[in-house]
This record gives C-alpha cells, sequence and structure tokens, in this order.
C-alpha cells in the first residue's frame, strides 16, 4: 500500500473522463464499461479509474466511506495530475463523491453521469452491505454479491473472482465493515438537499436499474428538470459489471459525445 491514491490512468492530456467506484468495488469494475468508450469518446480523453480510500490499492488511505473527504481527494488528485477539466461517472457511493467533487470544483467538472448513485433519498439496504461486509469464505461472497445484483441478475464468475480476490487484501474485510458502518447509519443513508442537486450547472446523467435492490429506483423520481434520467428495465444495482456497453453510452451521451 501507498500514501497515495490509486488511480488506472491510461493516457495523456489535461481533460479525462473520470471514473468512481462503489462499496466493495475497484477500479476494475469498470473493465467492461472501459472496453466499450474508446470508440465513442473524444480524440485524445484521458481515462482514470480510482480505488477509492479503503479499498484495494488504496485501503490504507484516510477518509473510507466518507464521501466529501473521498471527493476531495479525487479533486486533489486530478490538479496534482495537471487536470484542469473532466467528466466524472460515478457509481454507488462513487455517485455520491462525484456529486460533492462537483461542488468542490465546479469549474473544473464538465458532466456527470450517476449510475444509481447514493445519496439521492434515505432509503438503502444496509443488510445486503453488511453482508457483504462480512463475507469471508468464497461461498460466502459469492452470495453477497449476487443479492447486490439482485436476484434476477446474471453475475459472471469474473465479478465473484474480483470480489474474492479484493476480500484477500490483509485487513480489507475489516475496513468494509468500517465503511458500511459509516454509510449506512439506524438502517439509512445520508440524502443530499434538493437545493444541492438543483445547483449542479453541469450536464447530469442519471441511470437506475429498475431491479435495484441496493438503492430503490424511485430515488429517480422527481429528480431536478435539467437533470436526464435514463431507467433501464430488469436491471439490478450493479451497473457497471450488469450492462457495461449500456452505461458506456450513457457515459459517452453525457460527455456530449452522442
Amino acid at each position: 500500500m501507498t500514501g497515495a491514491l490509486y488511480a488506472d490512468d491510461m493516457g495523456e492530456g489535461e481533460c479525462a473522463l473520470v471514473l468512481l467506484h462503489g462499496f466493495a468495488g475497484s477500479h476494475r469494475v469498470w473493465e467492461g464499461v472501459r472496453k466499450a468508450l474508446p470508440n465513442a469518446l473524444p480524440k485524445g480523453l484521458r481515462i482514470i479509474a480510482y480505488d477509492l480510500p479503503g479499498h484495494a490499492r488504496s485501503l490504507d488511505l484516510p477518509g473510507a466511506g466518507k464521501a466529501k473527504s473521498v471527493a476531495q481527494m479525487v479533486v486533489d488528485d486530478l490538479a496534482a495530475r495537471g487536470i484542469a477539466r473532466y467528466h466524472l461517472a460515478g457509481h454507488s457511493f462513487g455517485g455520491a463523491v462525484a456529486v460533492l467533487a462537483a461542488h468542490l470544483a465546479p469549474q473544473s467538472v464538465a458532466s456527470l453521469a450517476l449510475i444509481a448513485p447514493g445519496g439521492f433519498g434515505p432509503e438503502i439496504a444496509g443488510d445486503l452491505m453488511t453482508a457483504r461486509a462480512h463475507a469471508r469464505t468464497d461461498d460466502e461472497i459469492t452470495a453477497a454479491v449476487q443479492a447486490m445484483f439482485g436476484a434476477q441478475a446474471q453475475v459472471e464468475s469474473g465479478v465473484v473472482d474480483a470480489a474474492v480476490e479484493l476480500n484477500s487484501v490483509p485487513g480489507q474485510g475489516e475496513k468494509l465493515i468500517e465503511i458500511s458502518s459509516l454509510i449506512v447509519r439506524n438502517g439509512e443513508q445520508g440524502a443530499f438537499p434538493r437545493a444541492m442537486l438543483e445547483a449542479l450547472a453541469m450536464p447530469v446523467h442519471v441511470a437506475w436499474g429498475s431491479r435495484d435492490a441496493v438503492l430503490p429506483p424511485h430515488q429517480a423520481d422527481g429528480l431536478p428538470g435539467s437533470f436526464i434520467v435514463h431507467r433501464l428495465p430488469g436491471l439490478g444495482h450493479m451497473l457497471p459489471e450488469e450492462a457495461p456497453a449500456e452505461i458506456a453510452r450513457i457515459i459517452a451521451e453525457s460527455i456530449g459525445a452522442v
């Protein structure tokens, strides 16, 4: 582990697409999306996928599970890399981080693609997150991953393998327990005030699966009129891995590439 926020940084330049994973994830959850993206992106756009604090190669960094602290770290890291302008795509907890980063650096954030984002309502399936945090054996991890995808979702074997590999990092299981207790308190998550969402001046696209088992799909209702909402029938919560091509399309649309 290092003292720096880990980023899988592909490309060069001062404009980037930044990918932020959710709880119990890593930069690897975006692999399918990244494979589907290149032909749709503007030429020369850099792609950066982070391991957020408390996860994988950023396991030991402070601020894990605290969305505002994580957002500040991302903004600071991008500034240190000399990236003056960027598009943010965030899934679940990473979606909440993206919203906060857009408030911290509105002059830098060109667009937001929020994929089943956290913070859009108090309801959250904390029991599913707790089960994932406490899972230790391969069978327990498999069952917890399936539950977070949703009963109807087809979970690829590589997704389970990645989750098992993540848990093999010393201290990762204990850190997930810590993070889940920060995200879910008294059975609820923190929610953004509507005025905070209305203040987002950049293009905002929101995607939600109709069978989301973690964050209820109705949290995509009644959003500010400037938001473009994509409702995805038959899909669950883990959209970057469930439907990478569709999420790539939505991200490309959010940055004006389609």
